[in-house]
């Protein structure tokens, strides 16, 4: 069951490349031949090797996303591995990120399980975020200039069309990079950086299922990005500290 399940939810155009063999010339060791000169092996295998894991990573946060890995089951590396066409290495260090992110937790000899998450954690990060994210809104709204507001509209506009497809991993991502250009402008990179962390956490989905279950619900989540600049931009702090607010509290974005 487990394996067919992860089979559909992997039959994505992600075909990794092969890693390069590292040559067993002396030369490519590095290693002096004749007195010749010594000549260093190109770091290809390394980019290569941290591009599949990229890919890997990506794909694995797309399924989470998505509800195609489902709550409170074990996925091992290997049979993950065989459905993207690569070694369980990439996989297993991909899951390994995806542990440090709360998305899943290691079960040992077995794989990876999904993190069962009750809606009352995601309430709980909706008020984190809100306790972060609303002051810096609001100092934002005081001092950006309504220019700067105004070239964030295509990031909107992009949710909004990944909401209208009701596709959730590309609206994940949109909803991510929306968030990230608004506190961007605050200067403060680690605030960004902890506000993305909590953001993404948000998105895992719960055990009933992903949290953007319609898509009505990602319409009117993304409609809320296009209200918000609008209050920015007229720095009405009582509209923008409203909308922050139901935003986080209502779907997690």
């Amino acid at each position: 069951m487990e394996q067919a399940r992860a089979h559909d939810a992997y039959r994505l155009a992600v075909r990794v490349p092969e890693q390069v063999r590292a040559s067993s010339a002396p030369q490519a060791r590095g290693e002096h031949t004749h007195g010749e000169p010594v000549e260093l092996p190109a770091p290809r295998r390394t980019v290569r090797r941290n591009s599949v894991r990229g890919q890997i990573l990506d794909a694995l946060r797309a399924a989470l996303v998505g509800g195609d890995l489902a709550p409170g089951e074990v996925y091992s590396a290997p049979v993950l591995g065989e459905r993207f066409g690569v070694s369980a290495t990439p996989v297993r260090e991909a899951m390994q990120q995806l542990a440090t992110e709360g998305a899943v937790e290691v079960v040992p000899n077995r794989g990876f399980r999904v993190t069962e998450r009750s809606a009352r954690e995601l309430g709980e990060l909706a008020e984190v975020r809100a306790l972060i994210e609303v002051p810096v809104m609001l100092r934002l709204a005081r001092t950006v200039p309504a220019a700067r507001w105004c070239e964030l509209r295509p990031l909107a506009e992009a949710s909004a069309v990944a909401a209208a497809g009701g596709d959730l991993a590309r609206y994940a991502e949109a909803d991510r990079a929306f968030h990230g250009a608004v506190l961007a402008l605050s200067g403060n990179q680690q605030l960004v950086q902890v506000a993305d962390d909590l953001h993404r956490r948000s998105q895992w989905p719960l055990v009933s299922g992903p949290v953007h279950g319609r898509r009505a619900d990602l319409v009117a989540d993304a409609a809320e990005h296009m209200a918000l600049l609008e209050a920015l931009v007229a720095k009405d702090l009582a509209v923008v500290q409203t909308l922050v607010r139901e935003h986080f509290a209502g779907a997690g974005g």
